[in-house]
């Protein structure tokens, strides 16, 4: 299994099918900042709170020339359900293969319930203009993590 990638270090290229058909790719936010956050399960409550506040700030993220993208695992059938539920206003990349996920460490072993299995870690990474990963959240609390990504990507030049 790899890591996350680590600050300073190129973010690994990546090219997905997103939500509404499509492909979204990290070239397609070359010379923009970019908050790159997993989550594991789209419409479970944990993802569509963390969902929700990011799509609260995106005009604060827009303001800082920041864009959002968020991942999972879900097939993109759930991300389309996901996104028009909840009105969510930025792309959802759909990684079920987990090649990308891999790439940037965040496919895990999780554990519930005393079982054991694979699945995404809830991180966030914030990539500079430069394709640069500026900074990492690696182990996600939900509660005003979407304010600590905003101020993060307004202090990043």
């Amino acid at each position: 299994m790899s890591q996350i990638p680590a600050i300073g270090t190129p973010a690994p290229a990546f090219t997905l099918p997103r939500d509404g058909g499509g492909e979204v790719s990290l070239k397609d936010f070359a010379g923009r900042k970019l908050v790159l956050y997993f989550y594991p399960k789209a419409d479970t409550p944990g993802c569509t709170k963390e969902a929700i506040a990011f799509n609260g700030l995106r005009a604060e993220f827009a303001a800082a020339d920041t864009a959002i993208l968020g991942v999972s695992a879900d097939a993109v059938k759930a991300q389309d359900k996901f996104k028009t539920k909840y009105t969510l206003e930025f792309p959802l990349g759909s990684d079920e293969t987990h090649a990308m996920l891999e790439a940037y460490g965040v496919w895990a072993e999780k554990s519930m319930y005393g079982k054991t299995y694979m699945g995404v870690s809830r991180a966030t990474l914030l990539i500079g203009r430069d394709g640069k990963v500026a900074q990492v959240w690696p182990k996600v609390k939900v509660d005003g993590h979407a304010e600590d990504v905003l101020k993060a990507a307004q202090a990043l030049d």
